[in-house]
């Protein structure tokens, strides 16, 4: 069985060498590498290539949260997981999703939960849009988000192009934190067919990735905005 790659970046050596050993200890997971919280990470991660990156993002924050968005830029496949202090604080979750990271996870979590999340991510579940429809705060802060761009005149989706009523499906099932294949299951389609669901949504939406997409339709009232509260 192929394993799912990672490469850690910290700026705390001991905290980098810790995590790296206890994920090496986990079953389906390779630690490519790691390095320090710097612009050179950039680089590194695009020429090693994992799958997925465990980012620190607390050097400051605004820092941190930066270095993913030049990543994404440089390596979209790789997904990213935020590193964060030992909080519920919806700011920094709402910092994340804006800079694409798929999921956050606090910074004393257990190896076996890392694990889960790192092939959660890697399935493309994208755990973070499960933030957005269970924490009403963080849903109030998007909302917020959007509304003032509206008001400043940024037209951030071409509306003109509707969804499909299949599509919407698909959509509203992402937002549950649904995998591909457990979406195709769902609907009695195939994987291949949902991905290019997602494509079409991606395009009409004008979005990056899944979570930017399912935050504009929750934005625009395609799907609820934290309904399960």
């Amino acid at each position: 069985m192929e394993k799912v790659s990672v490469f850690i970046v910290d700026s705390q050596v001991i905290y980098r060498a810790g995590v790296s050993q206890a994920l090496s200890e986990q079953e389906g997971l390779e630690v490519l590498g790691e390095a320090d919280n710097t612009e050179e990470v950039v680089s590194l991660v695009e020429a090693f290539s994992p799958n997925v990156v465990l980012l620190d993002v607390n050097v400051p924050p605004v820092f941190g949260f930066d270095l993913a968005l030049r990543i994404r830029h440089r390596s979209p496949l790789v997904s990213i997981i935020a590193m964060v202090p030992d909080t519920e604080e919806e700011e920094l979750r709402f910092q994340a999703i804006k800079s694409g990271v798929a999921a956050c996870v606090p910074k004393r979590v257990s190896p076996e939960e890392l694990s889960k999340t790192i092939k959660k991510v890697h399935r493309k579940e994208d755990p973070i849009v499960e933030d957005i429809v269970s924490k009403p705060k963080l849903a109030s802060l998007i909302r917020r988000h959007f509304e003032s761009l509206a008001l400043m005149g940024a037209d951030m989706v071409g509306i003109s192009a509707s969804l499909s009523p299949r599509e919407l499906e698909v959509l509203t099932l992402v937002a549950d934190g649904k995998p591909n294949k457990q979406i195709g299951h769902s609907l009695n389609i195939s994987e291949q067919t949902i991905k290019n669901h997602l494509t079409s949504i991606l395009r009409k939406l004008n979005a990056n990735d899944r979570t930017h997409a399912v935050v504009l339709a929750m934005r625009y009232g395609l799907i609820p905005m934290g309904s399960n509260n």
